[in-house]
């Protein structure tokens, strides 16, 4: 029986012996046929088995590698002749576990490559050792910036870079100006905020405080840091962390206390947002109204059959990208292995140990991959459709360009609400992306995302972004407390001891009407500021840098120096520095104004048109016109006195001739005009003021040396020191009336230093006081350039611009005309508008030709018309004289000397009285007139003396120009 069990044990171990053979031998020929030899190349693995990324990060590693080589499966890659041996090792959660994995993996187990560490803040250190060895890093969950110095390092995931210009597009497309992160302080933490501040700077939003919480808080501390928060009016938060348990504390512990109200914003970053899957129910339910923005994995075949394995495999456990990254990590490295280590590539497997010396360290005894700078370069070479998209490692790192926009919905977790790519910006859908109808702008419209439930539950009410904090309840707003120009700020009343106060004045209502117009309601209060009665303006607004006041109003100067530490809203007054000077009246007083209302071309014009009309009316009248006749003198005496009474209409001379009453009407027409004119330019240099400045600019005040003076706490004083103006030349007013009497003493040589000649101050500031006392003083000299009144506000305040939104609805309309009405119009006493002083102080002007050449222009044309029609009715009455006939002569002499003896017979002829005038024709009671009347008043009797018996004209043609006939000739005859 004994030998019968020794004969079956024997022969079971032949069997066993057998089949091993067998299977060896089969072994050997399949990694033997078609002559290939399997390479084992050692790779190491470092994970975190206490974290579910590490743990499904490790399995999809090992799905990758089976896909690619299982060839019964998976036939796309048969010829592969290298394998991947991974050598796994648990980080712990511990940074210097992590590290001191790595090193064991490089020294002793001499891997030529590590898939791994999970966290920035691991592979931190795990970079520098692969640099040392050379050996290549490849990580598919660390995503920190800083962690790109190495040449060695291969990011499998997206960095977390290229995600700030989405959350920078969120923010700007909503209009937040003020953003706070909240960051573990860690180096995964720490890496994006430098990056993320600058992008929000580059969209108008600051960061005004920066919430670091400590690694592995308490909630006490979370508490505290939240409440904290809540104290500040910003109300848009960026939690940012690669720790699920950090980020869950902290949306429960401010959905507990109330941060989660309506107002309130919450974005998480991509780390968070792709892991928000393994969050727990009762967190995700707390964070209802967050925003994330997530890695957008496009949907493929490849994914969706991945996806189903992974649910039939491993029920329970959820997959995100970071699964995805790791397994197309592990493919990429083991295709790089086969490029440089397969049969037919010359890579050497084992390391070129260092020269060791007795003070070297152990990291020094640190060996060099002999085929490290090839694994390397075959890196960033490598090109695939994987499952998270298109794999490539050119730079070091997968290039991202898209992202999804993701909002936590109560009940049906997240809800894809748009997308963001890097050429177009948001975008509502991406399937216009590959349509030739795609925009190639860049925009940032909220209108291109889906509706968002916020936080409360609202879809309508967009969040502005900030509120008035908890621990405030309403805005403290100081306002300057001073004793001059009341009309712009105006305490009235204020007790220190009550502290009670009643503001008012021009600024103070602008600001009521501003707050009124908002959007929202926000409750305020007026601080006086007790100290700005001996202060500066700049002590007032630097009060707002302090913390001690949220707001100032009033008459504050937007100035570059304040602008430093403060912000302004737009202004709402006008802007710049004048000089106002005292006035003096320069009416003329010498004794010959009277020549100043008329230019010296239009005394000449008149004077010469007179005795033009003169002698127009004497050639019309003289022959048929007793009053006009006479010798010469009378005659020429007569003309002027005629023509020069006409200015005050006494000339007593009757016209005869309708030629010369026409003349005359047209004349008097004109001097109608020029007496009028004359007589209101000279009322105006003799009675109207003309003011004038007694300094007309800078220069002049600096050469004389004069006293000029300043607003008490004025910027203006620094303006004054820069024009050159001494210490001792700066006086100060306080007030409407102190500045009057400042420049009164200047024009007492008795308290003369104690005055000034000018004043300097802001433009609102010169037309109050115009309006009280306009009838002294002017604005003269250019204006230097100054930006106005403005409210005061913090640095990035998310006021600032809905007030100076409102600040130019008021501006524009009507508001600020009613209130400017309200407490400057008041004061005017009848005095116009100080922009208006130079009808005050411009000089008359005199009347020049240009003025009145028309009128000139119509007499003469009227009055030659006239001459010329009566010297042709003359002409052809006496053409009997010109054409008479004479006897040939043959003597040029003697034909000459005939044709002006004729010219002078005409102008004799002209000289005498015209009888066939119905005015010498004779009345009944003058035929007893004496003969000698009728003889001296013969044109035949007086031809007949005149030209003496030594008149050689024929006789005939005497006897022809005598006997012109003529009812008086007649007569006289008779």
């Amino acid at each position: 029986m004994m030998k019968k069990c020794m004969n079956d044990v024997v022969g079971i171990m032949v069997f066993v012996v057998c089949v091993i053979i067998i299977l060896s031998s089969n072994l050997a020929m399949s990694e033997n046929s078609n002559n290939k030899v399997v390479v084992r190349v050692k790779v190491g693995v470092v994970v975190d088995g206490k974290r579910r990324a590490g743990r499904m990060g490790l399995k999809c590693i090992k799905i990758a590698l089976s896909d690619l080589y299982q060839t019964q499966t998976h036939h796309h890659h048969p010829h592969y002749t290298t394998r991947l041996v991974l050598h796994t090792t648990d980080s712990n959660s511990d940074v210097v576990a992590a590290a001191a994995a790595a090193a064991d993996l490089i020294k002793n187990v001499q891997v030529q490559a590590i898939i791994g560490p999970e966290t920035s803040s691991e592979a931190n250190f795990v970079v520098e050792l692969g640099e040392q060895a050379q050996v290549p890093i490849i990580s598919y969950s660390a995503s920190s910036p800083t962690l790109s110095r190495s040449s060695y390092f291969f990011r499998a995931t997206e960095n977390q870079v290229s995600q700030v210009k989405a959350i920078s597009a969120l923010v700007e497309a909503f209009g937040w100006k003020q953003v706070v992160p909240i960051y573990s302080n860690d180096e995964y933490g720490e890496g994006l905020i430098p990056i993320l501040t600058d992008a929000l700077l580059e969209v108008n939003a600051r960061v005004p405080y920066r919430s670091v919480i400590p690694l592995s808080p308490t909630v006490d501390q979370i508490a505290e840091e939240l409440h904290k928060l809540m104290n500040m009016e910003t109300r848009v938060f960026i939690v940012h962390t690669n720790d699920m348990s950090f980020g869950a504390n902290i949306f429960t512990k401010a959905e507990e206390i109330g941060m989660f109200k309506e107002g309130y914003v919450w974005i998480m970053t991509n780390t968070m947002t792709n892991l928000i899957g393994t969050m727990a129910p009762s967190v995700v339910y707390s964070m209802n109204g967050v925003l994330g923005i997530k890695t957008y994995v496009p949907e493929s075949k490849g994914v969706t059959d991945f996806r189903k394995r992974w649910k039939i495999e491993f029920k329970n456990e959820d997959l995100n990208v970071f699964g995805l990254w790791a397994y197309d990590a592990a493919k990429a490295l083991a295709m790089a292995v086969e490029d440089v280590f397969g049969n037919h590539h010359n890579g050497t497997l084992g390391f070129h140990n260092k020269n060791k010396n007795a003070s070297s360290t152990d990291l020094d005894s640190f060996g060099v991959s002999l085929s490290g700078s090839e694994l390397r370069e075959a890196l960033l070479s490598i090109r695939f459709e994987g499952l998270a998209g298109n794999f490539s490692l050119a730079n070091g790192q997968l290039q991202s360009s898209t992202y999804q926009i993701i909002n936590v919905v109560n009940g049906s977790g997240e809800n894809g609400i748009g997308f963001w790519n890097h050429k177009h910006g948001l975008l509502r859908n991406l399937t216009l992306l590959n349509t030739t109808t795609a925009s190639t702008t860049y925009n940032t419209f909220k209108d291109n995302l889906d509706p968002i439930m916020w936080p409360g539950g609202s879809k309508l009410n967009i969040p502005k972004g900030w509120d008035i904090p908890k621990n405030k309840t309403k805005l403290k707003v100081g306002v300057p407390l001073r004793n001059g120009f009341k009309e712009f700020v105006n305490v009235s009343y204020y007790n220190l001891s009550s502290d009670k106060s009643n503001v008012t004045g021009f600024c103070i209502e602008i600001f009521k009407a501003v707050m009124e117009i908002l959007p929202y309601k926000i409750d305020y209060e007026f601080i006086p500021f007790v100290n700005s009665s001996r202060g500066t303006y700049d002590d007032l607004v630097y009060q707002v840098y302090l913390g001690n006041f949220d707001a100032v109003v009033g008459d504050i100067t937007i100035r570059a120096n304040r602008s430093l530490y403060v912000d302004f809203t737009l202004p709402y007054t006008e802007s710049g520095v004048q000089m106002i000077v005292p006035v003096k009246d320069q009416r003329s007083k010498n004794a010959w104004v009277f020549l100043k209302p008329l230019t010296l071309d239009l005394w000449v014009a008149s004077a010469s048109f007179f005795v033009f009309i003169g002698f127009v009316v004497w050639a019309l009248e003289h022959r048929i016109n007793e009053d006009f006749r006479g010798p010469p003198l009378h005659q020429i005496g007569t003309s002027f006195w005629f023509s020069f009474s006409t200015m005050v209409f006494a000339h007593r001379e009757r016209v005869i001739s309708n030629m010369a009453r026409f003349v005359i009407i047209i004349w008097v027409f004109v001097v109608l005009i020029l007496t009028q004119s004359y007589t209101a330019s000279l009322t105006s240099f003799l009675t109207v003021q003309q003011l004038q400045p007694t300094v007309t600019s800078v220069t002049q005040l600096l050469q004389n040396k004069d006293n000029v003076g300043y607003l008490e706490a004025s910027f203006v004083y620094g303006i004054l020191k820069k024009l050159g103006f001494h210490e001792s030349q700066l006086k100060v007013y306080k007030s409407k009336k102190e500045l009057d009497e400042a420049f009164s003493k200047h024009t007492t040589s008795s308290s003369r230093d104690q005055g000034i000649a000018a004043a300097f101050d802001e433009i609102p500031y010169m037309k109050l006081f115009l309006r009280e006392y306009c009838s002294k003083y002017t604005m003269v000299g250019p204006t230097i350039k100054t930006d106005g009144f403005g409210f005061v506000f913090p640095r990035g305040s998310p006021l600032i611009p809905d007030v100076s939104k409102a600040i130019l609805n008021i501006t524009e309309g009507d508001t600020l005309k009613k209130i400017e009405k309200k407490w400057f119009e008041s004061q005017t006493n009848n005095c116009p508008d100080p922009y208006s002083v130079q009808a005050l102080s411009s000089k008359p002007s005199s009347l020049g030709l240009e003025s009145f050449w028309g009128l000139f222009l119509i007499a003469g044309v009227s009055s030659l018309a006239a001459l010329a029609i009566h010297g042709a009715m003359f002409v052809y009455s006496q053409r009997h004289v010109i054409l008479s006939s004479t006897q040939p002569h043959h003597d040029d002499d003697v034909s000459w000397s005939s044709i002006w003896k004729r010219i002078r017979l005409m102008f004799r002829i002209f000289d005498q009285k015209d009888l066939s005038s119905h005015t010498f024709k004779k009345r009944p009671h003058q035929e007893s007139e004496p003969s000698s009347f009728t003889i001296r008043g013969s044109p035949s009797s007086s031809s007949i003396v005149q030209l003496g018996v030594e008149d050689t004209l024929d006789q005939d043609a005497t006897a022809n120009a005598n006997s012109h006939p003529s009812p008086s000739t007649n007569s006289n005859h008779t």
